[in-house]
């Protein structure tokens, strides 16, 4: 196992439990206590986890975890949701993505079409797809965020609103048909509004287990969404709820 898969599967199940042990570690991974260890003490310096003796705990409630460590997270929903979420993309249309790991899967899948502008203020996706000659693309401006790599800020949201977009794509980092969407920064948030603002049909992209979590900053209300695009792993009873909002749920 790569070291960069090694680590995020530490901090996805150090997250999720809330702590684990060097040796439940070990044997997680199928590797020894030594490369656990060491692979902690990085995290811990890096400021993602709390090294205990013996192993360790979470850091802040709701930790975000840098985008580069959560890329493996639910890596096959997450490509079934891009798939079905270009489906809502119709020939020549300008599109925007926010940033996040599921709205770069649908860059990728919209970076094989031709004849869409794309908006964007994710310097990764945007990375991606300037190679594209057949992709008109569109870099947002603003101040960046190292844990997403998006830029965002007040810069962003002026920029935004010059724009119409036939269809938007945001990420959250929770959603529920109470609090709505929301994110881990109030500067994420706002920008995000601004996406939404600027298109005739906004869309969540999201995978089920933020389904029911809630996270620092409201993004919006799920009245102001067109569409969710998420797995099937999505309950019987999460799926009502939201539908209820006026949602149109298409779950891949």
């Amino acid at each position: 196992m790569l070291k960069a898969d090694r680590t995020a599967r530490i901090l996805s199940h150090v997250t999720e439990a809330g702590s684990a042990d060097v040796h439940a570690l070990a044997e997680l991974l199928d590797v020894s206590t030594a490369t656990v260890r060491r692979d902690l003490q990085e995290l811990h310096d890096q400021g993602l986890l709390h090294r205990t003796r013996g192993g360790a705990v979470t850091g802040p409630v709701n930790l975000e975890l840098p985008l580069r460590h959560r890329s493996e997270k639910q890596r096959d929903e997450k490509r079934r949701i891009a798939q079905a979420a270009a489906q809502l993309v119709p020939d020549g249309a300008v599109v925007g993505l926010s940033g996040g790991t599921t709205t770069s899967e649908l860059a990728r899948v919209l970076a094989e079409r031709t004849n869409l502008t794309i908006v964007t203020n994710a310097v990764n996706i945007a990375a991606d797809l300037i190679v594209r000659p057949d992709i008109h693309l569109v870099v947002i401006g603003g101040i960046a965020r190292t844990a997403s790599y998006e830029l965002v800020g007040p810069a962003a949201d002026r920029m935004l609103s010059h724009y119409h977009l036939d269809i938007a794509f945001i990420g959250v980092d929770g959603l529920t048909p109470e609090e709505g969407c929301t994110t881990h920064d109030e500067m994420e948030a706002q920008t995000d509004r601004a996406f939404l603002r600027a298109t005739a049909r906004p869309v969540v992209l999201t995978d089920s287990t933020k389904a029911g979590k809630i996270t620092f900053a409201r993004i919006c209300p799920l009245t102001d969404i067109h569409d969710l695009v998420t797995d099937t792993n999505l309950t019987d009873t999460q799926r009502k709820a939201i539908t209820n909002t006026g949602v149109h749920v298409h779950q891949a």
